[in-house]
C-alpha cells in the first residue's frame, strides 16, 4: 500500500512528545512496520516519493499524527484545514486507511521515525530532496546536465559584460590621465570583432561547444533506446484504475490473480470483470448497460479475450518474477508501477532499466522479520552493523536476472 506521510513544517513547533518511547524494543517495532508499509515512499532524512518523516513529532501534535496516520482520509474528508492543505501539497496522494495498526503499533512506528537509523546530517543534506528516489543507475540526471550547461553560459555571458564595463571605465579613466601619445594611441584602439571572429582561438572554442552538444544529444538518444517511460497506449476497454483502484479501493490481487504466485501477475480475464459487472451494468444512476460494459458482455458472448495492449514489456534476456518481489520480499505495487490508484489511464511509471533495477537492490533494506524464507540469511548477516540488503543476497549477481 502507499503510505504518504503529508507532514510539512508548521507555524507552530512541539517538542517530541513524551508518549512516544525511546526504547530499542520499541524502534525495533516501529522499523518493522516501516519497512512492511512506508519505506517504498519514503526516508527518515531526506525527501523521496513523500516527504521526509523525522522530526514530525516536534512539528506536529501527537493525536493529530495519529489520526492522520491511521486514516488519512477519513481527517481530510473531515475539513481539517491541516490535512487537506497537505494532501494538496503532495498532488493528492492518497494514502490507504491503516485501522489495522493499534495505537501501540503506531507509538512504536513513531519512535521508529525519531529515533532510528539516525544518519550524519550533513550526509543527508547532500543528498538533497529528491537523493533518496530510486533512479536510473546513480549520476547525474540529463535534465540537472542541461540545466548545468544553461547556468554556465548564463555566467560566462555575464563575465563577458562585467568585464566589458571594467574596460570601458579604466579606458575612459586612462583617457583623461597625462599620457604620451603612444599610449593614447593604444588605449584609442578600437576591438576588431571580425578579426576575433576568424581567429584561431574562437573558431576552436566554438567547435568544442558545437561537439560536446552533438555528443550530449547522441548519448542521451543512446540511452533512451529501449526505455518506454510514460508509455500509455489506448486499449480497448477504457477501464480507470484510478476508478476501481482509487476510488473502490479493489486490491490489485484481485484482477492480477498471479502476482503472488507466479512470475506474471496475469491480465485479468473477461471472467474476472465479470464478476462485478454481471451486477453492475452502469455508473452514475444511468439506466442499461453502458458502451465500455458491453464491450466485456461482448467479449463474453462471443468467446473471445479482451485483446488488452501491454504497457511494461521487459527485454526477452531479463527474468522477472513477481511472486519473488511481492510475497516474499514484501514489495508494493505502487513500487514500480507508481501511483497506480490515480491513472485513469495507466503509463509506465519508472525507466524499468538494468541501472534502476540495480539501483533498487543496492537501497532496499530486506524485511526480515518475522520472514522465515530469510531466517537463516539474517543469522548469517548478524556479525554486520548495516542493514540486510537484497544486493548482500545476490541481487547484483548477473545471473539472477539474466541466464
Amino acid at each position: 500500500m502507499i503510505m504518504v506521510f503529508v507532514f510539512m513544517l508548521g507555524s507552530q513547533a512541539f517538542a517530541v512528545d513524551p508518549e512516544v518511547p525511546e526504547d530499542a524494543e520499541a524502534i525495533a517495532a516501529g522499523k518493522t512496520i516501516f519497512n512492511a508499509n512506508c519505506r517504498q515512499c519514503h526516508k527518515l532524512d531526506q525527501n523521496h516519493t513523500g516527504p521526509m518523516l523525522r522530526g514530525v513529532t516536534e512539528r506536529r501534535e501527537l493525536d493529530w499524527a495519529k489520526q492522520f496516520i491511521v486514516n488519512s482520509q477519513k481527517l481530510i474528508q473531515s475539513g481539517d484545514a491541516q490535512a487537506v492543505a497537505l494532501f494538496r501539497e503532495w498532488n493528492n496522494t492518497v494514502m490507504p486507511s491503516h485501522e489495522f495498526l493499534s495505537d501501540g503499533d503506531v507509538l512504536n512506528l513513531l519512535a521508529y521515525v525519531e529515533y532510528g537509523d539516525k544518519v550524519d546530517p550533513n550526509a543527508a543534506a547532500a543528498a538533497g530532496e529528491g537523493g533518496g528516489q530510486v533512479g536510473g543507475g546513480g549520476g547525474i540526471p540529463t535534465e540537472y546536465l542541461t540545466l548545468i550547461l544553461g547556468v554556465l553560459v548564463v555566467i560566462l555571458l555575464l563575465i563577458l559584460v562585467v568585464l566589458g564595463l571594467i574596460i570601458s571605465v579604466l579606458t575612459k579613466y586612462l583617457k583623461d590621465q597625462d599620457l604620451d601619445e603612444t599610449d593614447k594611441e593604444f588605449i584609442s584602439q578600437k576591438t576588431n570583432y571580425k578579426a576575433v571572429l576568424k581567429s584561431d582561438a574562437f573558431i576552436i572554442i566554438v567547435t568544442a561547444i558545437v561537439i560536446a552538444l552533438v555528443a550530449k544529444t547522441a548519448i542521451d538518444g543512446l540511452y533512451s533506446v529501449g526505455i518506454q517511460q510514460g508509455y500509455a497506449p489506448k486499449q480497448p476497454i477504457a477501464y480507470s484504475h484510478e476508478l476501481h483502484a482509487g476510488q473502490y479501493e479493489i486490491p490489485c490481487q484481485y484482477c492480477h490473480t498471479g502476482v503472488e504466485i507466479g512470475k506474471s501477475a496475469n491480465i485479468p480475464s473477461a471472467n474476472i470483470c465479470m464478476n462485478c459487472h454481471t451486477h453492475i451494468q452502469n455508473v452514475g444512476g444511468k439506466e442499461g448497460i453502458s458502451p465500455e460494459i458491453a464491450k466485456i458482455y461482448d467479449a463474453v458472448d462471443n468467446n473471445k479475450p479482451i485483446e488488452w495492449v501491454r504497457i511494461h514489456n521487459l527485454p526477452d534476456l531479463a527474468y522477472f518474477n513477481h511472486s519473488q518481489h511481492v510475497k516474499v520480499g514484501g514489495i508494493e505495487c505502487q513500487t514500480c508501477h507508481g501511483p497506480i490508484e490515480e491513472m485513469e489511464v495507466v503509463y509506465q511509471h519508472s525507466t524499468l532499466t538494468m541501472g534502476w533495477c540495480i539501483d533498487c537492490h543496492r537501497q532496499t533494506e530486506i524485511a526480515a522479520v518475522g520472514n522465515e524464507y530469510y531466517d537463516k540469511l539474517v543469522q548469517l548477516h548478524a556479525d554486520s552493523k548495516d542493514a540486510l540488503r537484497v544486493k548482500d543476497i545476490g541481487g547484483l549477481e548477473c545471473a539472477k536476472c539474466h541466464y
